[in-house]
């Protein structure tokens, strides 16, 4: 059953400070440093308009009295966070993607849905509550995303993100119809995989670089490839699929290893998966060469105090894959660190370029997906970087 929110006029206002706040410029957050007053925790999940110091309404959002993060821009000036919204705003985000049977259907305040993630495999979708928000109309949104999803069979709620408890929510994870749901085989993009939708990392799948493992193995025919940080093994897999001629994927994850061997065994694909420190493998193979190395890292910088530390990493893998690489070969390299910036990302490979004296030279600059779209003004919501460069 749906529940629709009583909207009140309750406001929130700016207060005077000498550093202008980003919410003037577009950015959908307001931290508690930013405002007059706190409203009380009563307020918590719903609907407040925001007012400039001089009165001026910048639009309705979502309020958080234990976050940082205390207002969370949605709509413009007089709309409510309520059924009829929710409803709307999930097929907007629908209408805006096109349809496939393992994709992200819902992505957060890039879908003016601040606190809401939805994935889909096949029959099952996968949501994520991030907000008191969204945990307030959570059933509602469940019964709407059975109604206007066709072909679904169960949601599974992953409520077990760190950030939750920022926002004071406990964590769990559990289905609509209360059942458990075990490992299953999904494929995706040709591919056959194994995903555990209830306890996998994220949502179940790395679903914003699944544009990546086909392209990239697009350049994989009759080359050796090496897949850094490979967990469940897709670029391998991709790059088996299309005719390398010998690929090494290497993890730190035994468990990552097993789950990524008995997807190759179920693709029929020959990779050699190795269980290993990343950065240890490649200073003990150093000799050993590539045509094509993919690094694609966990985030290195889970905050802004991590930044210097992750671009020390970043430079270092940088430095011992371009040493690797054949003459004329590639490096595919991504960051997923929200606190990374391209310019910064680049800085990293340029520098190692330089200290490896490899003539090497840009070939694209990659992002993230048509499903996960990147809200202008909102930099959070474009984490995903990458590139690909060609040495001599």
């Amino acid at each position: 059953m749906e529940s629709n929110e009583t909207c009140m006029t309750t406001t929130l206002q700016l207060k005077q400070a000498a550093r202008k706040p980003r919410v003037l410029d577009g950015h959908p957050w307001v931290f508690a440093g930013e405002i007059a007053d706190r409203l009380p925790e009563a307020f918590d999940g719903q609907s407040v308009e925001l007012l400039t110091p001089r009165g001026r309404s910048l639009g309705t959002g979502i309020y958080s009295h234990a976050s940082q993060i205390v207002w969370r821009r949605f709509a413009g000036p007089g709309a409510c966070w309520d059924a009829q919204y929710l409803r709307a705003a999930i097929e907007g985000a629908r209408r805006r993607r096109p349809a496939e049977p393992v994709q992200r259907l819902v992505w957060s305040e890039a879908d003016d849905l601040p606190g809401l993630v939805v994935d889909r495999f096949d029959d099952l979708l996968v949501v994520q509550s991030l907000t008191k928000a969204v945990e307030r109309q959570l059933e509602t949104i469940a019964t709407i995303l059975l109604e206007s999803v066709e072909g679904i069979s169960d949601l599974v709620f992953r409520n077990d993100a760190p950030s939750r408890r920022l926002e004071g929510l406990p964590s769990e994870v559990r289905t609509h119809s209360g059942k458990t749901i075990g490992p299953r085989w999904f494929q995706i993009r040709g591919l056959w995989y194994e995903l555990d939708l209830m306890h996998g990392q994220k949502t179940g799948f790395y679903l914003d670089q699944r544009d990546e493992h086909e392209r990239i193995a697009g350049w994989a025919q009759d080359r050796r490839v090496l897949d850094a940080f490979c967990n469940q093994g897709a670029f391998a897999l991709q790059c088996a699929r299309h005719g390398s001629r010998e690929v090494i994927a290497i993890d730190s994850s035994a468990e990552a290893i097993e789950g990524a061997r008995r997807n190759a065994r179920r693709n029929e694909l020959q990779v050699a998966f190795q269980v290993a420190n990343v950065f240890d493998w490649l200073t003990e193979h150093k000799h050993e060469k590539f045509d094509l190395i993919v690094l694609d890292p966990p985030p290195f910088a889970p905050n802004r105090k991590a930044v210097e530390g992750a671009l020390r990493g970043y430079k270092q893998l940088h430095l011992r894959a371009l040493r690797m690489l054949t003459p004329g070969g590639m490096l595919a390299t991504y960051s997923c660190s929200q606190h990374i910036s391209y310019e910064l990302f680049l800085q990293t490979l340029t520098e190692a370029a330089v200290d490896t004296r490899r003539d090497t030279r840009l070939l694209t600059l990659t992002g993230q997906p048509l499903d996960h779209p990147v809200r202008l003004g909102f930099p959070e919501s474009g984490y995903l970087k990458g590139a690909l460069v060609r040495v001599e």
